[in-house]
């Protein structure tokens, strides 16, 4: 059956209820699931006369946006394949992708995507047309169209065409965090397993009444495979263009369901703690008080044992004193957050839980069409990434790899037959590169990557996510790249929180210059020092980073530092700043 099924099956359902919700002249826009169907069904009729055919490849290079989900349901509609293509891909990355795939024709989102895509159409012989989402975009005529007059006088009936489970639905190009990008090959079957395992195993009752809000990157399997199981099961889907306006989003649209990656959890544990911390004592002990009842009562839940009357109530009041404020913030509303694309700490699920908002941990790749194993909504374990989903197959192989089976394994790496090989055992295990062990109960450890995996000059072996995380839960560490591969003692590049610096650095009665200087100043490095110290207190003394160098701007997705979901690309952060890192070690 073809993935964009659920057109049909909800249009029937809820003809007149809103399925998805975006920005219009600033002002936040619903449409109907009828009205979403029938610009689908436009589209996939505008896409069959503009020659688009059962398996050909049709690329997409936008930000979120609802046009990015239009399209990509029109493409599935007809047969046709799609294509990601993630809007801070430059144009050689963006051709790379448009020349292996051999794409007729891509969807682009913004002026300098259009330009890109522009340039590649004029030298690549394949490419024959361009279409723009919004009129906003200066456009050159020549094979190019905007997407509203392209869909004009179309049809709104269409037949979606059938499709097999192994039928390629899309090809995902993985940011990659070492190495050439690969095209990952996920079919139709594949994100019907998806989607059936996550309802089979939460259970979600009335979920058409729920609102999610798309804010993470489409062209990422973890936002894509989310988002396409909100709208299969009737929920309402905002898209959210501009990540910096998260804030006023979650106010505005007060989402009760969303996923989001642990720096986003982090930030808000770092935030909540700091506040507390820095109160006054009468307000640091309600706080304590509050994240007390909250634990108690989130266990018990936890548990799945009842909750006794007397702290039913305290726990109101805790709210009333002190969550609720939290939770306003995110709109007030939330209270079911899928969490992946790397690991995050108990601390920060237990303070989550404590609000009354479930982080539903989860492990997965591109490759595996995203979720392998996630938390239930009871009797998982805090820190651990829960428990394999469907009919998913986990086992622990050599040198500690995680190792997995099942029908949201991925076909295999476009036109990369030795790549593809590389990844799978003799018997059909597909090796994830990650390290892990299970615990008494069954739920997978993450340790770290295979290719994270340090070893110091001294051989002692260092893991260096759980160190990251540890020094990146607080409130004025924004980002952190520990290095020790084939070094005599840990170092570490960070990036400080730089609105909670600019606090400090008033308090501190510092006059401020720019952040080159700033956190190059004496009393600064002291600060991060003592920080630091306090920090690293319960690891062990080779875990422990012994110098660190403050970095005087974040890491970009643009500069190619950092994948779309903000983990850090290793190899090249370390060639880009070798000098600095060297001088750590011989200074």
């Amino acid at each position: 059956m073809n993935v964009a099924e659920f057109l049909n099956k909800n249009t029937e359902k809820f003809p007149s209820k809103p399925a998805i919700g975006f920005k219009k002249k600033e002002e936040w826009t619903e449409i109907s699931w009828s009205q979403f169907r029938t610009i689908v069904f436009k589209t996939a009729n505008a896409l069959r006369n503009a020659g688009i055919s059962s398996g050909d490849n049709v690329a997409i290079y936008s930000d979120n946006s609802a046009e990015w989900i239009i399209l990509d349901l029109a493409i599935l509609s007809v047969g046709a394949v799609t294509v990601p293509i993630y809007s801070t891909n430059n144009l050689e990355q963006a051709e790379y992708i448009l020349n292996e795939t051999a794409c007729k024709m891509i969807l682009v989102g913004n002026q300098e995507q259009y330009d890109a895509a522009f340039e590649i159409l004029n030298k690549n012989k394949i490419l024959q047309q361009i279409i723009v989402a919004k009129k906003a975009i200066w456009i050159k005529k020549e094979s190019s169209q905007y997407l509203e007059d392209l869909i004009e006088d179309e049809d709104e009936n269409f037949e979606l065409v059938s499709k097999e489970d192994e039928d390629l639905a899309t090809i995902i190009y993985t940011s990659g965090t070492t190495g050439v990008p690969k095209g990952v090959m996920l079919s139709h079957g594949n994100f019907h397993q998806s989607v059936d395992a996550h309802f089979s195993f939460f259970k979600f009752k009335n979920f058409e009444n729920e609102t999610s809000l798309a804010f993470l990157p489409l062209t990422h399997i973890f936002e894509r495979s989310w988002t396409l199981l909100a709208l299969s099961g009737g929920a309402k889907v905002y898209f959210l263009e501009n990540t910096k306006l998260i804030a006023h989003a979650l106010s505005e649209i007060k989402p009760t369901i969303m996923c989001a990656v642990p720096r986003f959890y982090q930030k808000i544990y770092a935030s909540v703690n700091e506040t507390a911390n820095t109160s006054s004592s009468t307000k640091k002990n309600i706080f304590k008080w509050a994240l007390k009842t909250g634990t108690e009562v989130a266990e018990l839940k936890r548990l799945d044992k009842k909750i006794p009357l007397l702290l039913k109530f305290k726990n109101k009041i805790a709210g009333t004193l002190v969550f609720d404020k939290i939770k306003n913030k995110m709109g007030g509303k939330l209270w079911f957050m899928p969490c992946g694309g790397a690991s995050v700490s108990a601390e920060v699920t237990q303070l989550f839980e404590a609000m009354g908002i479930h982080i539903t941990v989860g492990y997965g790749l591109t490759e595996t069409t995203a979720t392998l194993t996630c938390f239930s909504t009871h009797h998982f374990e805090h820190g651990s990434a829960g428990i394999p989903i469907g009919d998913t197959e986990i086992k622990i192989g050599e040198n500690d790899e995680i190792l997995a089976k099942g029908r949201g394994i991925m076909k295999g790496y476009y036109k990369k037959p030795i790549e593809t090989a590389e990844v799978f055992t003799e018997d059909g295990w597909f090796k994830t590169g990650d390290l892990g062990k299970f615990d008494a109960a069954g739920n997978l450890i993450i340790t770290d990557r295979i290719k994270d995996l340090m070893k110091t000059s001294n051989g002692k072996y260092i893991t260096p996510q759980p160190i990251e995380n540890l020094l990146s839960n607080d409130n004025y560490i924004n980002q952190v790249m520990v290095v020790a591969e084939g070094k005599p003692y840990v170092t570490a590049l960070i990036i400080p929180n730089f609105e909670a610096l600019q606090e400090l650095i008033s308090k501190m009665n510092i006059p401020f210059t720019n952040w080159s200087e700033m956190v190059n100043s004496d009393k600064i490095k002291q600060f991060y020092d003592e920080k630091i110290d306090e920090i690293q207190k319960k690891l062990s003394g080779f875990e422990k980073v012994k110098k660190f160098v403050l970095m005087s701007a974040e890491f970009e997705i643009g500069s190619g530092e950092i994948t779309p979901t903000l983990k850090i690309k290793r190899n090249v952060v370390m060639k880009k700043y070798a000098e600095i890192i060297d001088k750590m070690y011989n200074s």
